[in-house]
């Protein structure tokens, strides 16, 4: 079977390297264009581009897929390059271009999304930081057959997987992204066989997982201590949880639920200790303990080592 492969960050990669290592031909692979990231703000390329081109895969980087779009010469050349593929199906996975109809009907078999969790719920652009946040027991991956709506194609196949109460985005994402590899090879399979067997989704239980924003980093202390615990999740590794102490903003990386109650007489917000153990801070309803900080411009670091440089005391008050 000839696959195109449509996608661009890690969670794609897996899914690609899947495919491949299944012995499915690849003739093409489209990602979005190499963006500017790290430091010195270099161009880079995608994690899918990068192991494409080890496999020497020819890749495709179109800015839109949109024949009268802003960019019909990039468009014009990608449906040239996929018309060229002859390809029996085209499997996407965080790819993040629209796929206008002309793509969706020009394999035999349509057009195959993996998306990271049990839809309906969590249609949209980030559906594992959204499944912890709302504090979700758990998700899943289905595999999709793609129309012109936002993640409303039937489904195809579909696996759970719980969402432990230490995941974060970065570790529920890997396990996904395995899962979701796997999927996709049993769903190529059954597909060829002819054996793959279209269920709608359910008009109950839609949800939509808004695209995650910077401003979001910032931690709210007023909420109850469960909530500000899988914010802190939610946002690691991006954008990370953030705090700000004067005018200091620092990213939190890692922390738990203390088994203490809340000090009447703190405000939320205020440091109860700081010391190796962590940096305990009053939320509504409780404590919530600090394990791994980060400064402008350090490092991340476990609280000892980050208490040696950056001094925090009982008293002082986070969120202002």
């Amino acid at each position: 079977m000839r696959v195109i492969f449509a996608g661009t960050p890690e969670f794609a990669r897996v899914a690609l390297a899947q495919l491949h290592s299944a012995g499915f031909e690849i003739p093409l692979v489209l990602s979005q264009p190499d963006r500017p990231a790290g430091r010195g703000m270099k161009l880079q390329a995608s994690a899918v581009k990068q192991w494409a081109q080890t496999q020497s895969i020819t890749v495709a980087q179109p800015r839109s897929l949109r024949l009268d779009g802003k960019y019909p010469e990039d468009a014009a050349a990608a449906r040239a390059a996929i018309e060229a593929a002859e390809a029996d199906v085209m499997v996407v996975a965080a790819y993040g271009l629209i796929l206008p109809q002309w793509v969706l009907d020009m394999p035999r078999l349509g057009c195959l999304n993996i998306h990271a969790s049990l839809l309906p719920r969590w249609r949209g652009a980030a559906p594992i930081h959204r499944a912890i946040e709302a504090g979700d027991l758990q998700t899943g991956v289905t595999i999709m057959q793609m129309d012109a709506g936002l993640d409303t194609g039937d489904m195809l196949l579909v696996e759970s997987l719980a969402i432990n109460a230490t995941d974060t985005t970065g570790t529920l994402h890997d396990r996904l992204a395995a899962l979701g590899g796997q999927m996709v090879v049993q769903a190529l399979n059954l597909a060829g066989s002819g054996q793959l067997q279209p269920v709608r989704q359910p008009p109950e239980g839609v949800s939509y997982a808004h695209k995650i924003e910077k401003a979001e980093a910032a931690v709210d202390w007023t909420q109850p201590v469960a909530v500000v615990d899988r914010h802190v999740r939610a946002m690691t590794p991006f954008p990370g949880a953030s705090t700000q102490l004067g005018p200091d903003t620092l990213k939190l990386w890692q922390c738990k639920i203390d088994s203490c109650s809340r000090p009447p007489d703190m405000r939320e917000g205020q440091i109860l200790s700081a010391n190796a153990d962590g940096v305990r801070v009053v939320c509504r309803d409780g404590v919530l303990v600090l394990t791994e900080l980060q400064r402008a411009g350090g490092k991340r670091l476990g609280s000892a080592d980050f208490l040696r440089g950056f001094a925090l005391a009982p008293g002082m008050l986070f969120g202002k």
